[in-house]
């Protein structure tokens, strides 16, 4: 059960990293039209987005480093 959670906090993260760099624009889709709906939205919601991501980015990072810690007693 121990690494189950570690797995889903691994998980976390990686969501909220790919949501980050989202946010700033670095993901970029093929499509045109799925690039402008994507432009529209990171212009409308951007500056949220970022905040965000980058809080659940920390208490994940922290979470993990404590997870790990617990483990390696």
């Amino acid at each position: 059960m121990e690494y189950l959670g570690l797995l889903f906090e691994f998980l976390f993260l990686a969501i909220a990293v790919y949501l980050y760099l989202f946010a700033t624009g670095k993901i970029k889709s093929k499509d045109a039209t799925l690039q402008a709906k994507a432009d529209r939205f990171r212009k409308d919601n951007g500056r949220w987005l970022k905040i965000m991501a980058l809080a659940v980015m920390a208490i994940m990072t922290l979470n993990l480093t404590i997870h790990i810690a617990q483990i390696l007693k």
